[in-house]
């Protein structure tokens, strides 16, 4: 059943360069939003696309010595496949070089001039054709443009201009009665302190220094502005000024508009003005997020600190990518990328957390049933509040979503996933299996079976290959009524008797070294990526370790201090130890297995020479050592009696 109409769109994006991963934050963004909203029953519209006229790809052509068209077909191409490589499951892809755009814009530049909203003058002043941007003499920054921070030329042409004045109390109006349409409130109160309040001069919209663009259809002498070209295909898409206007009235305004925080201004002023002009309803709301920020500052081509995608996901898959993308960030604010933290947060929460829970439950089912999911026994407490916390994770979900809050949204299914892994700890079904307790063993493990089921739907928005993997392993790939948001609102969706069919593991836990083994930042070619399975099989091929080899790893006895759990890390707690009346801060993955409490006073076996390293972005300086078996139990290696910290382990 078809709840209602759902439009959402990002930024087209200039071809001129290879898109960087910070490029893919927003794209990756609305597939999850729109796949979401497929899924929890919306008739869903994911447009996204290319601008592709304007002076600078003019020049960058003709520095390649290609014709424009020739020269961004190549990109749109390669834009493409990098969409296809990510899942990316846009309903539409629009060109600003297609006829069905052209003609409309031109419609539309018509239509404003007829009613009095443009006029022909002369443009003297600033403009930075990377940005496409015109700027005043105070608005620059140190004689640069203020959002790339790169020279402008003075520009002196005759221009039409639009006025902007004309609407600009109605859009402060607007914008007053409409506290969510800008989000979030800090970019609000940038266009309006930093913009609209000084006073919104009228907007220069055509050229005529350059030829690769829409031409003025009563004046072809003049070139249509890029963004009046850029910004209209929102509504060209959907048919706007053609024979054929069924999308645009099923489907505009749209919901949700998605943009990097740099065009804020373009999408927030330029643009609810043009549809004011056109007496068009405004987006409901138009989301400006922040960017993916590299130790030395934005990704810039410029900068050579670039991050490829391509390489990212032909090395960690697509899923992966796009699960750190929206986890690690929160949405609107800035984020930081690097290799190391993505390679961290793959190995703690796909393959520690959700890789862990398939398999561990997938291993004992096997073990005790033959591989065939049983039919619930004997119930108990926690039974119950394992399900009631899968029961209201969805609707919580819905409310995460629907405020944009991907991070949070995730961070409330690991929070099922943590408990889940609590699950099998708590309950020990090795230990009921020995105890020959079958009804409730069998509860048990229907449990973990229909648990897994449910976390696989909710993260088939994010992640959408890995829920078909984890189908194909619990042996319903076939059976897509199990697939479906409807599917999880009760639990115990899950038939009896179902074969399951352990596979793979999920995501293998990886380690990423550059030259000379440190952790790298950015995804070159030169790079080296191998899970860890396959460094103890090397390992295992080449023989034995020397007595000198083995010397190098420097064990000794020490006494946990202290030891706190990490706010948003729930298999982390933060350990002081003293090593020989020297403290040591450690970050330890055993928060499932201990609580802070009874750790204090332990005196355990650590490896004190080990290369310090952070985890979500605290210092862990040495490691403890622990035990743990197929079935997920784990024990800290501690010392039969007290013994002096410091102690060699020989």
């Amino acid at each position: 059943m078809i709840k209602k109409t759902f439009y959402i769109t990002t930024p087209i994006y200039y071809p001129s360069d290879k898109l960087h991963i910070g490029h893919s934050y927003t794209t990756v963004a609305a597939d999850a939003m729109a796949r979401f909203k497929r899924q929890t029953g919306y008739d869903v519209h994911f447009l996204t696309g290319t601008d592709e006229h304007g002076q600078k790809i003019e020049r960058r052509a003709q520095e390649l010595g290609q014709e424009p068209q020739v020269f961004v077909d190549g990109i749109v191409s390669w834009i493409k496949k990098l969409w296809e490589l990510l899942d990316i499951s846009y309903d539409d892809f629009i060109r600003t070089t297609e006829e069905r755009h052209k003609v409309a814009v031109q419609k539309i530049f018509q239509k404003f001039y007829e009613q009095g909203d443009i006029y022909k003058s002369k443009y003297e002043g600033w403009y930075c054709t990377p940005c496409e941007a015109f700027w005043t003499e105070r608005q620059l920054e140190e004689g640069n443009c203020p959002d790339c921070n790169r020279p402008v030329e003075l520009v002196a042409e005759e221009s039409y201009f639009f006025k902007m004045s004309k609407y600009v109390d109605r859009l402060v109006d607007y914008i007053e009665k409409n506290p969510d349409f800008i989000q979030p409130a800090s970019r609000k109160n940038e266009m309006i302190n930093n913009f609209i309040k000084p006073g919104l001069e009228d907007l220069c919209v055509s050229r005529t220094t350059f030829r690769w663009g829409i031409p003025v259809p009563f004046d072809p002498e003049h070139v249509i502005y890029v963004w009046l070209d850029a910004l209209t295909n929102y509504i060209t898409a959907l048919g706007y000024a053609s024979s054929d206007e069924q999308q645009l009235q099923r489907y505009w305004p749209a919901d949700v508009q998605l943009i990097g925080k740099e065009i804020v201004r373009f999408h927030t002023i330029y643009w609810p003005i043009f549809l004011m002009a056109l007496g068009l309803d405004l987006p409901d709301k138009v989301f400006g997020h922040g960017w993916l920020l590299l130790d030395d500052g934005k990704m810039s081509k410029s900068k050579g600190n670039v991050v490829d995608p391509e390489i990212l996901v032909e090395r960690y898959g697509s899923d992966a990518i796009r699960y750190f993308l929206l986890r690690e960030i929160s949405f609107g604010a800035d984020g930081h990328f690097s290799e190391e933290a993505l390679v961290h947060r793959l190995n703690f929460d796909l393959a520690n957390d959700l890789g862990n829970l398939l398999n561990r439950t997938m291993a004992m089912l096997n073990k005790y049933f033959s591989g065939r999911v049983p039919s619930p026994g004997e119930s108990a407490p926690l039974d119950d509040e394992l399900k009631e916390m899968a029961s209201t994770m969805p609707a919580k979900i819905e409310a995460l979503m629907d405020q944009l809050q991907f991070s949070s949204a995730l961070a409330e299914l690991w929070k099922f996933i943590a408990r889940a892994n609590k699950y099998i700890d708590e309950t020990a079904p090795w230990a009921l299996a020995k105890n020959e307790q079958q009804s409730r063993l069998q509860s048990v493990m229907y449990n973990l079976v229909e648990s897994i089921r449910i976390v696989s739907v909710v993260l088939l928005p994010f992640m959408p290959r890995t829920p078909q993997r984890i189908w194909s392993q619990l042996g319903i790939a076939e059976q897509t009524n199990l697939h479906t948001w409807d599917s999880i609102g009760t639990f115990g969706g899950l038939p009896a008797d179902v074969q399951t069919l352990p596979g793979e593991m999920l995501f293998p836990r990886l380690e990423l070294s550059g030259e000379g083994g440190a952790p790298v930042r950015q995804a070159t070619k030169k790079d080296k990526l191998t899970p860890k399975v396959k460094d103890v099989q090397k390992v295992q091929s080449e023989g034995l370790l020397s007595i000198e080899e083995f010397a190098r790893v420097d064990l000794r006895v020490a006494q946990i201090k202290t030891a706190e759990a990490i706010a948003g890390a729930d298999k982390l707690l933060k350990l002081m130890v003293d090593v020989g009346g020297q403290e040591r801060q450690v970050v330890a993955g055993i928060a499932n297995h201990y609580s802070p409490a009874e750790l204090v006073g332990k005196h355990i076996l650590f490896v004190a020479n080990l290369k310090p390293a952070k985890l979500r972005g605290i210092r862990s300086d040495g490691m403890l050592l622990a035990a743990s078996d197929d079935e997920g139990n784990l024990v800290l290696a501690t010392t039969e009696a007290p013994i002096k910290t410091g102690s060699s382990v020989k």
